[in-house]
């Protein structure tokens, strides 16, 4: 646990501390920044708080007294719900204002890990309770130089990957013979495992309309055969199988014929200038040293294609984070599920995936963007150009 920096970030942010709290692994969080292993089953409440000055102290129950001595400080325990309500107010003394996992009005449902009803037990001791969102970017988001090569060294192979998949379906359009959706992922899980990748599911193969739904993913006994003339949408994202590894995550798009229809070619320059529109903003704003909040980066690419007349049609956000989850806890490019007021910062990485969605096929252009010290830079390769499968 990195106890001093986060007490200076406690400071910083002009917070009293930090209250972590679990029941059955609830939070995932508290377990990866606090940087521990309960020492005893999590099948009693415990409560771990920083302050922003002194020692770290924690509560745990009598049966389970062990879970929390791989961390510092004095760990007090309770048996009764009485107990338990008095050491949390004894926990709490002297503070104000302390940082949970909660975000108001689940604005931001990665970090809302805390039940409604402990933060009303906490806000009961007139102590204001504000989002740890901020908090948690700094210490779950950011990346290690390690854990950005394994970022790098993923991007290769699945780039690679990614190119041989549309040249497997290529092969087989023009010998004639027959391949599906469902052929083409298991084609490309294949190869993950061969070239040491994981991922916790997927990857998305779709053609057409079922291109247009973005968490599409093929089934063995319902899938559809790709043929001349369709548009092939390929969605994958995978990680190192190492310790501590981060995903890559990208998306392209293929025509099965020498030459695409204007409308698909139409769509798929829109959302490629959008995505090109959104990446030189986040550039530009790291370059020039300028605070930048998610919601702006969405706003970018949202606004170009809205102006391009197919606003509508692009009915999610612009970018996720990415982190050992490929969907990650730092700062979304979301101006349209959630408003995203948190600032992007150095050392993480999200997605970038404008995408435009007809009732007859679906264009979704998706790069990584990694933030640096004064530069932000795409890590992998970009599609500028439809990928034509000539058969």
């Amino acid at each position: 646990m990195k106890l001093a920096e986060i007490q200076d970030a406690l400071k910083a942010e002009g917070l009293d501390g930090w209250l972590f709290f679990d029941h059955h692994r609830r939070d995932p969080l508290a377990y990866r920044v606090l940087n521990f292993e309960p020492q005893s089953p999590v099948t009693r409440r415990w409560y771990y708080y920083i302050p922003a000055k002194g020692d770290p102290r924690g509560l745990v129950h009598k049966i389970e007294a062990e879970t929390l001595s791989a961390l510092p400080g004095k760990h007090a325990t309770y048996a009764s719900w009485q107990e338990m309500s008095a050491g949390v107010r004894t926990l709490l003394q002297g503070a104000r204002t302390i940082a949970m996992q909660y975000s108001p009005k689940c604005s931001i449902p990665y970090v809302a890990m805390v039940d409604a009803g402990t933060i009303d037990v906490v806000r009961g001791m007139n102590i204001e309770v504000v989002s740890s969102a901020n908090l948690l970017q700094l210490f779950d988001s950011r990346w290690s130089a390690d854990e950005l090569e394994m970022h790098l060294e993923a991007g290769r192979k699945v780039d690679a990957i990614r190119s041989a998949a549309f040249q497997h379906v290529g092969e087989a359009l023009r010998a004639g013979r027959s391949i599906s959706e469902w052929d083409v992922q298991q084609f490309i899980r294949a190869r993950f495992a061969e070239d040491g990748l994981m991922t916790d599911h997927g990857p998305d193969v779709a053609v057409n309309a079922n291109a247009s739904n973005p968490h599409y993913e093929p089934k063995q006994d319902s899938s559809a055969e790709i043929r001349k003339g369709d548009v092939l949408l390929m969605d994958m994202w995978a990680k190192l199988d190492r310790p501590n590894a981060v995903y890559y995550d990208i998306t392209w798009v293929g025509y099965c014929g020498s030459q695409a229809p204007a409308e698909v070619e139409k769509v798929f320059g829109v959302v490629r200038d959008a995505r090109d529109r959104a990446v030189a903003f986040v550039k530009h704003g790291v370059g020039a040293g300028r605070k930048m909040c998610g919601y702006e980066v969405d706003d970018a690419a949202r606004s170009f294609i809205k102006n391009a007349g197919f606003g509508e049609f692009f009915f999610h956000r612009t970018g996720h984070s990415i982190g050992n989850d490929v969907h990650g806890t730092g700062a979304n490019m979301d101006n349209l599920e959630t408003h995203d007021v948190r600032e992007i910062i150095p050392q993480t990485c999200f997605s970038v995936e404008p995408g435009i969605y007809l009732p007859k096929f679906g264009i979704r252009l998706e790069v990584n963007v990694y933030v640096g010290q004064g530069e932000a830079r795409v890590t992998g390769e970009m599609q500028d150009k439809i990928i034509l499968l000539s058969c």
